[in-house]
């Protein structure tokens, strides 16, 4: 005869007595939770992207002056 494997379940209350309601919300939260996929990444705007320090700021030395204001 063969026996019948009963899954694991995926969580347990080790604490109190939760009614069927209770355990459907929680259920319910936790599924919602998992099933939106991650928001695409916005890219910064350029805006915050020129008060960022970076690589390209422009170092004390001859022309410093002239280069903070052209375009990156």
């Amino acid at each position: 005869m063969l026996a019948c494997m009963q899954p694991e379940p995926l969580f347990r209350v080790t604490r109190g007595t939760p009614t069927a309601e209770e355990l459907a919300a929680l259920v319910g939260a936790l599924f919602t939770g998992r099933a939106r996929p991650a928001p695409e990444p916005v890219p910064p705007s350029r805006w915050r992207v020129s008060a960022l320090p970076s690589a390209r700021t422009p170092r004390p030395g001859p022309g410093a002056w002239r280069a903070t204001g052209l375009p990156r």
